[in-house]
């Protein structure tokens, strides 16, 4: 179970996980800068020396990090050192943006139930990679997105929030992608800013999250019963 104080003297120190381009890390920043976020980046670590989300990074002012998993003899290894990194930085919740890699309990253990990911699928339906690939071949009328806490189990731990969207006729995987996308950038933020203000609370698979209304009694129904 995990539960953080509401009443937060400084901005949440955010640790971000990335081997790509690092648009999910610029839809953080912009939160933050827009003074929608109380947290900052304290560092974003990458994989890949060639990711393009370092250079956003640097240049939005974060501290940068690249560590080679061919450095380290195994698995484990290469996230111990991904782990002490993150404590360095003093990062208090660790969020993987478009990190391509899965993570092992070296990493898992010390950030239990810090540790987000966004997937571009409504889970538990399509985990893995290739997720749009998987709604449109499936023929969906629905897909989406989830963020999640990280567990051993991958794209099983539990969910913190999701967005749907309806899959229009024809579409493929590439439109359905962009989409997604979209709503990944609303939904992350929003993700870490219900953590940041102490209202996330894990029991089991469960996500409960204190003090929100009561949803309205509506359906995204796709297609739509008119029309």
């Amino acid at each position: 179970m995990t539960r953080r104080s509401s009443h937060r003297p400084r901005p949440l120190k955010l640790g971000v996980l990335v081997s790509g381009r690092g648009s999910n890390l610029g839809a953080i920043l912009d939160e933050i800068r827009r003074g929608r976020l109380r947290a900052e980046v304290a560092v974003v670590i990458s994989d890949k020396p060639d990711a393009p989300a370092l250079q956003l990074a640097r240049t939005r002012g974060c501290a940068t990090l690249v560590l080679d998993p061919k450095s380290y003899p195994t698995r484990e290894q290469f996230d111990g050192a991904v782990a002490g990194a993150l404590k360095q930085h003093g990062v208090e919740l660790v969020v993987l943006a478009g990190y391509l890699r899965i993570i092992t309990p070296a990493l898992i253990e010390p950030f239990r139930h810090r540790i987000m990911n966004i997937h571009p699928a409504l889970l538990p339906s399509f985990p893995g990679l290739k997720a749009q690939w998987q709604a449109v071949e499936a023929g969906v009328k629905l897909a989406g997105c989830t963020v999640h806490f990280v567990t051993e189990e991958v794209d099983r731990g539990p969910i913190v929030i999701q967005a749907a969207i309806p899959v229009r006729p024809g579409e493929r995987e590439a439109s359905l992608a962009r989409r997604v996308l979209r709503q990944e950038h609303r939904i992350v933020p929003r993700a870490i800013e219900l953590y940041a203000q102490g209202r996330v609370r894990v029991t089991g698979r469960t996500v409960t999250i204190r003090g929100l209304r009561a949803p309205k009694d509506t359906a995204l129904i796709n297609p739509p019963l008119m029309g």
